[in-house]
């Protein structure tokens, strides 16, 4: 019998593969357990149509941190963070800091472990990499003050 799979299922296949099995296999586990449907017509073409909408959108999210990615290369970001003397930080410039600026200079909620920074130790101008989405990143130049 062939069915659809709709979820991934160790040593027979993947969400949405479509596969041959016997029909006990079929009948008595995947089917009750809503783990597979019958690979009719109609269930078919609505997993194809599945398909094309989970493209559609994520094509979409991929044009959205492009556009993203473009703005935040035009931004200075300052972060204002605890000096000693000769501009030698008390600690480090942390991603949340980083996220905590970002949001409140430019209202961009962008999330702190999306944010990628070596370690910052002194006062002055700096670069972190924001991870918009898989392949696509964003040099965010920081500017880094000492708290008043």
């Amino acid at each position: 019998m062939k069915v659809i799979l709709l979820k991934d299922i160790k040593g027979t296949g993947k969400k949405d593969q479509i596969i041959e099995a016997s029909d006990g296999f079929a009948r008595n586990y995947l089917l009750p357990r809503k783990l597979a449907v019958e690979a009719s017509a109609a269930n078919l073409n609505a997993i194809a149509g599945a398909k094309a909408a989970a493209d559609h959108r994520r094509e979409a999210e991929r044009l959205a941190a492009l556009e993203q990615a473009k703005k935040l290369e035009e931004f200075t970001v300052t972060v204002s963070v605890r000096a000693g003397e000769k501009g030698r930080l008390f600690g480090k410039v942390t991603n949340q800091e980083i996220a905590d600026a970002l949001k409140a200079q430019f209202g961009l909620e962008i999330d702190r472990r999306k944010i990628s920074v070596g370690t910052i130790k002194e006062l002055g101008e700096n670069e972190a990499e924001l991870k918009l989405f898989a392949e696509i990143s964003a040099k965010l130049k920081l500017r880094i003050v000492a708290q008043e």
